[in-house]
């Protein structure tokens, strides 16, 4: 038996009660006869609001209440929301003009919540919204990813909300001035709408006079502090818990103006109070993902080997700043801006804007995405344009494995890692060989045909610690209490299953409990790749203690000393005795001796350092000519993901980052007009990826173990997503280049790229 997991694929047990319907999802676990909330939200983009008059909304049929931001304050609360600045270059701290919960004086996108109505049913709460005046005077709009426009904030000159720099820029501007070649290029982040399978939704309702919050997020603990902090109660009369989440990704991980406004009028009426919003609703109000705009410099010496490294980028936070936003392409951005490779120096310098649209926060990957993408087409549009192989460019610049541990030129120390060893597996799985053949075979048919390279770094990130509680039950059971939260990655089966391996508890007599701030008494939640590698240390120490505990009550029991008895994953050995108890038995014999406290176990684990997941995604396309349409006709992945658990769970997390980033490349992208409204706010007109977009993902793994954990895992979640953009866009480039086109962006549309090829053929005519 391997000491850190049987690695093997077990079926996710979950996934019975998710696809038989039995799923308790917030619509199904809110309280019968709760009363529903609807949020009346801004119909324009930016505007002064002259009048809000919501005096008849109160009187219509099955009302009960109508919030606005005088109600909330009059009540005394804390209206304005949380965000986490960002260090200027200057020294000072970028921008942080009040988000308030709902609109003060202004409005600044269209979606913005202005009022919030309680009714006894949906349809009553929507007719009453009908009946609120507003009257507001149009001001100007700002829209593009750009510094400048009509200001939105005051105090906030030419919309800049923060100038961030990191790495030595004289030093990076010498070694480009005196290099034997500088390759330029630029990158464009497309605005995406997470889309979750299940919009966003919470109740609220007072359980004695404690409140309890009931939401589909990523954790507790942070939205507990914050309710208690904003209603202005003790920590200690809140609860939050989380039932079934149908995804999050990141868009789920910040709070919402919903969560503040249900859990004050079910505190106001003293009544359940129920959320949902609909799909149109989510596309309006969520957070957004990527939407920035770099521009790189690669520099070379005579041997191609990268001698500095700038980018340059504007990143988009939409009106106001959620709660990590402005760290979102600066400080996460930064962590593996260099990726893979040996750069001697390295500079970055983003500034974040504000515009009249809705705010951008975390997307799987949360950052690293966005590095990887910007520096892998860079790298690839480098090898092109220098004529140097794709692949060979980049083994002439990996950080060699004996050079690890290594600290990149944005201050963050990689402990292991062997790329070149990883892009060769690569090269084999995805048949780099037999290309040429496969591309003769789509000219033959009428069709372009590419093939693009994407090595990816990324950083998990997050609490480094977690806490794990055990408890053994009268039934036979055992219950694991867990930090983290599921938003549909297959927990409940990792989980039992790794502490299964490590006790020799069968599986199916495991239970995991998770999401709720009144059992576990703290929790990191789940984002950055961190829950597995972190809640598994965790589960380690709490192990440690059980088997320390079990032992030292055996010995006692026994009449042996402690030492004697060993322990091996199932069984304990007590010398001079055939008993050979599992810690089931040792469990029922210490409640048979009234010996509680070794029932329950409660422990933290931390990590000193976080690890870093890598892997070569390589991904085949075909173009039609006459229509543009882009299609991913092949897709390998060779990840190096450290030790897993369950290689089936982590192939699927792999599989499903993947198919995001194939959205996000060929089809998705957020569009408002000149006016700030939303062109894409239904599926008829935002483009999710299909069945049809996406074929089937090759998985493979090049473990090699981290050295940051005792289980040597790098964590999977997001790895997909942040390989997945960059691949396709190089095959495409590959595609297009013969056809004279030197710049492709994302996403690529058909349209697009039917007037890239003609704006070629145009300028070659």
């Amino acid at each position: 038996m391997q000491k850190f997991g049987k690695s093997q694929p077990v079926k996710r047990v979950e996934d019975v009660r998710f696809l038989t319907g039995h799923g308790a999802y917030v619509d199904d676990v809110a309280p019968e006869g709760a009363l529903i909330g609807y949020v009346f939200r801004s119909p324009v983009a930016h505007a002064a609001i002259t009048a809000l008059d919501v005096s008849e909304a109160r009187q219509a049929p099955g009302v009960h209440l109508v919030l606005t931001l005088a109600d909330l304050e009059e009540a005394g609360m804390d209206v304005g929301m949380d965000t986490e600045p960002v260090k200027n270059r200057d020294g000072s701290k970028g921008a942080t003009p009040e988000r308030p919960i709902l609109a003060r004086d202004r409005v600044r996108f269209v979606g913005e919540p202005v009022a919030f109505v309680v009714a006894d049913s949906l349809a009553e709460a929507k007719n009453a919204a009908e009946l609120i005046e507003l009257d507001f005077d149009e001001l100007p709009v700002h829209v593009e990813t750009a510094v400048g426009g009509e200001p939105i904030h005051d105090g906030v000159a030419d919309n800049r909300a923060f100038d961030f720099g990191l790495g030595p820029e004289d030093e990076v501007a010498a070694a480009i001035d005196k290099a034997a070649h500088v390759v330029r290029c630029k990158a464009i982040g497309n605005r995406i709408i997470v889309n979750s399978m299940e919009p966003r939704g919470c109740y609220a309702e007072l359980q004695g006079n404690r409140l309890h919050l009931c939401y589909n997020g990523q954790g507790v603990w942070g939205i507990r502090d914050l309710i208690a902090e904003k209603l202005k109660l003790d920590e200690a009369d809140v609860r939050v818990t989380t039932p079934d989440v149908g995804g999050g990704f990141g868009m789920k991980g910040s709070d919402y103006p919903e969560l503040y406004l249900v859990s004050q009028a079910a505190r106001a009426l003293g009544k359940p109070v129920h959320w949902m919003g609909d799909r149109t609703e989510s596309m309006l109000s969520d957070n957004g993902g990527r939407d920035l705009i770099s521009d790189t410099v690669l520099a070379f010496d005579e041997d191609y080997r990268i001698t500095a490294y700038r980018v340059d980028t504007v990143s988009n936070l939409g009106a106001y700043n959620s709660g990590f936003a402005q760290h979102i392409q600066s400080t996460l951005f930064s962590k593996v801006m260099p990726g893979v490779y040996d750069i001697p120096a390295a500079f970055l310098h983003v500034e974040g804007v504000f515009t009249n649209t809705v705010q951008i926060d975390a997307y799987r990957g949360a950052g690293r995405p966005e590095a990887i993408y910007v520096l892998e087409r860079s790298m690839d549009n480098a090898a092109r344009t220098l004529g140097v192989d794709p692949l060979e460019l980049r083994r002439r610049n990996f950080i060699a494995p004996a050079n690890f541990p290594f600290t990149s030129p944005t201050n963050v120390t990689y402990d292991v890692g062997e790329f070149d060893r990883v892009l060769a597996r690569a090269e084999v799985e995805a048949d780099i060989a037999g290309f040429a053949d496969r591309k003769a075979a789509s000219e033959a048919d009428g069709k372009l045909r590419g093939i693009g390279l994407c090595y990816y770094i990324e950083s998990i990130l997050g609490d480094p610690g977690e806490n794990a509680k055990v408890e053994f039950n009268e039934d036979g059971t055992v219950s694991i209490f867990v930090g983290t939260q599921s938003n549909g990655q297959g927990h409940e089966t990792v989980y039992a299953q790794f502490l299964a391996d490590q006790t020799g508890i069968p599986a199916d007599r495991i239970k995991v409990i998770q999401g709720d701030s009144d059992l576990i008494k703290t929790g990191g939640g789940t984002g950055g790749s961190r829950s597995v590698t972190t809640q598994t240390n965790a589960t380690l120490v709490t192990v440690e203690a059980i088997t320390k505990g079990f032992t030292a009550f055996l010995a006692e029991e026994e009449g042996v000393d402690a030492s004697e008895i060993s322990f091996d994953d199932e069984t304990f050995r007590i010398p001079g005795s055939n008993m050979a108890p599992t810690m089931l038995d040792v469990a029922e014999m210490a409640r048979a001796k009234g010996k509680e406290e070794l029932l329950k176990w409660d422990e933290r684990g931390e990590l000193e350092q976080m690890s870093f997941p890598n892997g070569a995604h390589i991904a085949e396309v075909e173009i039609q000519p006459e229509t543009g349409e882009t299609t991913v006709v092949k897709y390998t992945v060779v990840d190096d993901l450290g030790n897993l658990i369950n290689p089936m769970l982590a192939e699927g997390q792999v599989h499903g980052g993947v198919a995001q980033g194939i959205g996000q490349a060929i089809n998705e992208r957020t569009v408002y007009d000149e006016t700030g409204q939303a062109l894409t706010a239904t599926f008829m007109d935002y483009g999710m990826p299909r069945a049809y977009d996406v074929p089937w993902v090759a998985f493979h793994s090049e473990p090699v173990p981290s050295k940051n954990n005792p289980m040597g895992m790098k964590g999977c979640g997001e790895a997909g997503t942040v390989g997945a953009c960059a691949a396709v866009a190089n095959a495409v480039q590959d595609a297009l280049w013969d056809r004279g086109v030197r710049d492709v962006q994302m996403p690529f549309t058909p349209l697009r790229v039917w007037e890239l090829m003609n704006e070629a053929q145009g300028a070659a005519a």
